[in-house]
């Protein structure tokens, strides 16, 4: 099972990768609240029929349906705050680090020993984006700081994920939190960005695609994936969306991959091979 969820969490990468071209050309036309409000809730519209428009969740259901919602919102907000100040390499390389905190979290707060073979991995990977997102250069910015909160919340979400699915459905979890996160985003975005929503009709492609396949089937698989991975395996095998999101930037964007980067890339590669020899518990038993 954990090997299946690992291919899932795979399929979630290339799909998110996909869908940075996609998000590029949105950020022309429209804000980043009202673009996130407007996948979000497509997206849980798009799944709504499957569970028959109805959402059964009890009290403790919903307060992890709220709990990954507003996380997931406040790291995009974060994100997309941060990156007003800083260059989309810094982004990208801080976001990532969330590899290196998910071990952190799962340490200090559930008290789980990892594996050695998890930390090499973990810092592995965090060299990797590094290369592969700021090119082997870093110059401190005044938004680093917001993307390095970010990137704690993002790690946060992927460890919320993995509790939450000890104890409750993945497709009413997923709708649950697109439905938080679409509403905050959209209520952040009206008050902040009503200007661009005239943006909303050439971008109208762009919300469609990352509705459907970033959200709908990416974030979603990853919550039923997430009931077999581990969520440190989860966290390094995520990352290889900052790989396929320069692939198709390549493919699409006519954006060069240098040398440096591609040696970032397989050192991602790397670091998700020397996860998958960790023991299926995360427990270090040495």
């Amino acid at each position: 099972m954990r090997i299946k969820a690992d291919l899932s969490l795979l399929l979630v990468a290339i799909l998110w990768g996909s869908a940075f071209a996609a998000q590029r050309f949105a950020a022309e036309y429209v804000g980043p609240f009202l673009f996130n409000g407007s996948r979000f809730l497509l997206g849980a519209l798009l799944l709504l029929p499957l569970i028959r428009f109805r959402i059964k969740l009890k009290k403790s259901e919903q307060l992890w349906v709220l709990a990954a919602g507003s996380i997931l919102c406040t790291a995009s907000v974060l994100q997309q705050a941060g990156l007003q100040w800083t260059t989309a390499g810094n982004a990208g390389f801080i976001t990532g680090l969330y590899v290196v905190f998910i071990p952190v979290i799962l340490l200090l707060i559930f008290k789980q020993r990892m594996h050695w073979l998890v930390w090499v991995a973990a810092l592995l990977a965090a060299l990797g984006i590094f290369l592969l997102s700021a090119g082997g250069k870093f110059q401190l910015a005044p938004g680093d700081g917001l993307e390095l909160i970010g990137a704690v919340f993002w790690a946060a979400h992927v460890v919320l994920i993995s509790q939450a699915m000890k104890r409750m459905d993945a497709m009413r979890f997923a709708i649950g939190q697109y439905i938080v996160a679409g509403v905050l985003n959209t209520l952040i975005g009206l008050i902040f960005e009503w200007q661009t929503i005239p943006g909303l009709i050439p971008a109208w492609w762009t919300v469609v695609y990352v509705a459907v396949f970033s959200v709908a089937i990416g974030y979603t698989l990853q919550a039923k994936a997430q009931k077999h991975a581990p969520p440190t395996d989860a966290s390094l095998i995520l990352s290889l969306e900052s790989v396929f999101a320069a692939f198709f930037g390549y493919l699409f964007l006519q954006e060069v991959l240098r040398p440096v980067q591609l040696m970032g890339a397989g050192l991602i590669l790397g670091a998700i091979l020397i996860s998958q020899f960790t023991p299926s518990g995360e427990e270090n038993k040495t």
